[in-house]
């Protein structure tokens, strides 16, 4: 059975893997008054990856978490936009990698203030000089490991929104808190899962609109030509919370902004 912890109330015991270790998953969920659209693919998310980590979670606590987290936090912010965080953790037990047998999960839940939303005329891009390492065992993952992103936000100053990083080969998998859609002549380009450091949920959201709406949709490797082509049609980051972002200035390059990708998925919470 999951140990739950509040935030306000002093948080996790000290001896957890997933201080220790990064032994464990986040999610981050945006709330609407009351209401968060993407629930769903959050809690489907973490269970399936607590299940390839070995993590001994069901989908109905997650649930029962979830629900106690908007009683908590949502009610008392019920016009506002906020963004609950679930810590999910291995538990606390054992000297060393090797986790002490029957160890509990822990979950810490805490949550912030809707961050400021990107312009919907775009935003500006750049390349990441921090490589990116995908291990096939946690490709797609959203685990506690997260020091490549951390240092490439780094990165981010002045102006710029998001730097997007690339793995050993040189392909361009995806930003440091975002995932990567280009609309080419062909149709609609994006890195594969098995490629990403994060599946995003608004990743497999904005995949199942344009595959409903009949949209041509390739999974597989971007280069950073096939950002500045002449054939690229537009260029867009994803995020749960954010929505759909549209670029439209990569590396000191313009790009064609049509919101396009938005009107097709419906869903782009983002200033005016």
């Amino acid at each position: 059975m999951v140990k739950l912890y509040w935030a306000e109330d002093g948080g996790i015991p000290p001896g957890d893997r997933g201080l220790a270790y990064g032994d464990g998953l986040f999610e981050t969920i945006r709330v609407d008054n009351g209401h968060a659209p993407m629930q769903a693919y959050h809690l489907d998310r973490m269970t399936q990856d607590a299940a390839r980590l070995g993590i001994s979670i069901t989908r109905a606590e997650l649930t029962a978490v979830f629900h106690q987290a908007l009683q908590r936090y949502a009610e008392s912010h019920a016009e506002d936009s906020l963004v609950l965080k679930l810590t999910l953790t291995r538990g606390a037990g054992g000297r060393g990698y090797r986790p002490a047998p029957g160890v509990q999960p822990n979950i810490l839940v805490s949550y912030s203030s809707l961050p400021p939303l990107p312009d919907c005329r775009g935003v500006k891009v750049d390349f990441s000089r921090v490589p990116l390492t995908i291990n096939p065992l946690l490709a797609g993952i959203k685990s506690l490991n997260r020091l490549e992103q951390v240092m490439a936000a780094l990165e981010l100053q002045g102006d710029v929104f998001e730097v997007l990083m690339a793995n050993a080969s040189g392909h361009i998998v995806e930003g440091t808190r975002t995932n990567l859609f280009v609309e080419t002549s062909n149709g609609w380009l994006t890195p594969a899962a098995g490629s990403v450091a994060v599946a995003g949920v608004m990743r497999r959201y904005v995949l199942e609109r344009l595959r409903a709406a009949g949209e041509p949709v390739k999974e597989g490797p971007v280069l950073p030509e096939d950002l500045l082509a002449e054939d690229c049609l537009g260029v867009y980051l994803t995020n749960s919370v954010l929505g759909v972002v549209p670029v439209r200035s990569l590396a000191g390059q313009d790009l064609p902004v049509t919101g396009r990708l938005a009107t097709i998925c419906g869903y782009t919470p983002t200033t005016e």
